[in-house]
């Protein structure tokens, strides 16, 4: 008798560690399973053997081959725009295939996968686009990374047919190595990356926050609408107008620049460095566009009177360095103004700060008409 007694207390101990066990996320719902290891037989193809799109100067000696910036940047820019340049924003993979599976194996830089306001999928996941029968970037699936090194099947059971595909690095950890794999008996066409990006000089909103995932940042997404390479140059709290980093921009054989600075800076530093940023350009690209774009006022700036003053002081800096600029007759410049970037109803951010995938599509929607009179001929 005493024996069952003590049986029976072990099972009720047990049992709710057993009904956990099986009762987790991945098995209540498939859809948000971990994702499945990789499996051998796969043919696999390294992404620097033809290179990424959004890495600038490949020519350049680098420390990391998917740092953002060329090794001499580390003794010029600061140590702080320096560090995150090693992460891998903007960078995109294009490749051809008829798989109907593929694979991904890379290493990630940093072992912090996720943020408290980012998920792992945007921090450092791998996002996956295809085009459809009518030419459109559609999405495929993201990796859910779990580990510091990803090996794993983004999709199977994919419909017959050769397409393309751009798969997009993670936004705010960096990648060491990157591998696309697919069944070895799938045809493979690795695609060179294209010239002529659109080129984004910003903050952390540049840099990806707080997209769910790297694909759905603007500047992804407008890289998709003009079907065109994108330089995703976003500093998260460090983007300021520095002339080491124009030193970079000029560098590059852009189709358009888009200055998107304000929300690290204040009005004197605006009025302080804006007007050089410009001329530095200028001096190197006499007619490449030059888009200007104000800071985006916090979701909930409207009951913090200070924060909304802040606002209001970087967008008249900014006015009067355009109308500055605009009377001694510098050509091709544009302007984006702030007050609506993330729309008017305050559910454009996930912090008031940053913006979510929301307030990143409200964000395009703005910058699109602008981007298309710049890039005009």
């Amino acid at each position: 008798m005493k024996f069952c007694f003590v049986l029976l207390s072990l099972l009720l101990v047990w049992q709710p560690a057993i009904a956990q066990k099986s009762n987790s996320i991945g098995q209540l719902d498939p859809e948000m399973a971990d994702a499945k290891s990789s499996a051998d037989g796969l043919s696999w193809h390294d992404v620097t053997t033809w290179g990424v799109e959004g890495r600038i100067l490949p020519d350049q000696e680098r420390l990391r081959w998917f740092d953002r910036f060329p090794a001499s940047a580390e003794k010029s820019v600061t140590s702080n725009v320096w560090n995150l340049s090693r992460h891998s924003p903007g960078m995109m993979v294009r490749f051809k295939t008829d798989a109907t599976s593929i694979h991904v194996h890379y290493q990630l830089l940093s072992s912090r996968l996720a943020m408290p306001h980012m998920p792992a999928t945007g921090v450092s996941g791998i996002d996956l686009y295809a085009r459809d029968n009518d030419g459109k970037w559609r999405w495929v699936q993201v990796t859910r990374p779990t580990t510091q090194e990803v090996k794993t099947q983004i999709i199977k059971d994919l419909a017959p047919g050769e397409r393309e595909y751009a798969a997009y690095l993670p936004l705010y950890n960096g990648v060491d190595f990157l591998k696309i794999g697919v069944p070895q008996e799938s045809s493979f066409e690795s695609l060179a990356p294209r010239q002529k990006p659109i080129v984004f000089y910003g903050t952390s909103i540049t840099h990806g926050a707080c997209a769910s995932r790297p694909g759905m940042v603007h500047t992804a997404i407008l890289g998709r609408r003009f079907d065109q390479p994108v330089v995703n140059l976003g500093f998260s709290g460090n983007g300021r107008m520095h002339p080491e980093v124009g030193d970079y921009l000029v560098q590059i054989d852009a189709s358009v620049y888009v200055i998107d600075c304000l929300p690290n800076m204040n009005a004197a530093m605006v009025a302080e460095r804006c007007i050089p940023l410009v001329q530095q350009i200028r001096e190197h690209k006499p007619n490449t566009p030059i888009i200007l774009v104000e800071d985006r006022r916090n979701t909930n700036s409207w009951i913090l009177p200070a924060r909304d003053a802040h606002h209001t002081a970087n967008h008249k800096a900014l006015k009067e360095a355009y109308k500055t600029l605009t009377e001694k007759q510098t050509k091709n410049l544009f302007y984006i103004q702030g007050d609506h970037l993330y729309g008017d109803d305050g559910d454009g951010a996930t912090d008031g700060s940053h913006a979510s995938d929301l307030g990143f599509v409200r964000q395009a929607d703005v910058f699109e008409p602008v981007l298309r009179q710049a890039l005009t001929p």
